[in-house]
């Protein structure tokens, strides 16, 4: 999918364009076939200028009613999960890779992911965070760009550009494999030790994520 428009904006700065504009822009999504099954668009929540972002796969069945990331059990699990790295909720924004819910909350298909990516990087770019934290397999390979699944790509900090990008366990992965909740940890207590030693961007510490 080409460039999203955004009325009134021609090829805006990062933290040009607000995130209520790129919600307009989206409407009444109907791009890919996730949007005649959704109850609601869930676009994103959280701190419009934050030095945190996450990043999750996509609404499950209380997102989808409530129209918010993040608000069942993985979401809890998130917001206990912060903590570790020093941060609240109201800190963060979040947002995921698909914005409709997949039905039976099954994977969401690369078409899918290929119409909604538009929006997110849009959001990506308004919010122009430090730090990217991807949950899970689907929002850490979009983001790095790589066919590699988290279970090899966690542990490291990596640097996409301007960002520092950490990916880690999806929290509703950990529910199921308990296992992977110490190393979801210790991923989020790496992140915020950077960002306690970085009070600004650097490209210090970290991989080359191209």
């Amino acid at each position: 999918m080409s460039a999203l428009k955004i009325p009134g904006h021609d090829a805006p700065a990062p933290g040009e364009v607000a995130l209520d504009e790129i919600r307009a822009v989206m409407g009444d999504c109907l791009r890919c076939e996730l949007g005649q099954t959704r109850t609601n668009i869930v676009f994103g929540v959280g701190n419009p200028h934050a030095r945190v972002m996450f990043i999750g796969e996509g609404p499950g069945r209380n997102e989808d009613l409530q129209g918010e990331p993040f608000v069942g059990a993985a979401g809890h699990k998130l917001d206990e999960l912060l903590s570790v790295a020093g941060l609240t909720r109201d800190e963060v924004y979040i947002a995921n890779v698909v914005k409709c819910r997949p039905p039976g909350n099954r994977n969401p298909k690369p078409g899918e992911i290929e119409a909604c990516s538009p929006f997110l990087r849009e959001q990506v770019r308004s919010v122009w965070p430090d730090m990217i934290v991807t949950l899970g397999n689907f929002a850490s390979q979009w983001l790095l760009k790589t066919e590699r699944g988290v279970t090899k790509l966690r542990g490291a900090l990596y640097q996409v550009g301007h960002f520092v990008v950490c990916p880690t366990f999806h929290p509703a992965a950990c529910i199921y494999h308990a296992d992977w909740l110490p190393l979801l940890r210790e991923d989020l207590a790496m992140a915020g030790a950077w960002l306690r030693v970085n009070p600004e961007a650097s490209d210090e510490g970290v991989k080359d994520g191209s």
